[in-house]
């Protein structure tokens, strides 16, 4: 890719969008994905969208979910255990399904949309 960083200044947002996942697809660049799925709520927020920031968190894990459920393969679900059990202790959880019953691990119920400081697991 012979283009500097003014050549994408005079390229439309769109058009960056459309090429860069474009890219990525191609590429089977599922951590460049992830990233976005983990910033796109704390754009909402800059952008002055807050009620957009929490309807995003709740459309990425909506998609995430379903991808999940459809994979129906036993060896690959006990292949994420780990981490599931990783994710559960890391914010708290009991394996009573009790614990912080927050979902940014305060407590409060409340999601923190700026933080995307997340393990990527």
């Amino acid at each position: 890719m012979g283009e500097n960083s003014t050549d994408f200044d005079q390229t439309s947002t769109e058009d960056l969008r459309e090429r860069a996942t474009d890219l990525a697809r191609k590429r089977w660049d599922v951590r460049f994905f992830w990233q976005l799925l983990r910033m796109i709520p704390a754009a909402e927020a800059a952008a002055g969208n807050e009620e957009g920031s929490r309807a995003s968190i709740a459309q990425a894990s909506g998609f995430l979910y379903e991808a999940l459920s459809a994979e129906s393969d036993p060896k690959v679900h006990e292949a994420l255990r780990p981490v599931y059990i990783d994710y559960l202790r890391e914010h708290g959880a009991d394996a009573s399904g009790g614990g912080t019953g927050g979902r940014n691990g305060d407590g409060d119920g409340t999601t923190d949309p700026g933080n995307t400081d997340r393990s990527d697991g």
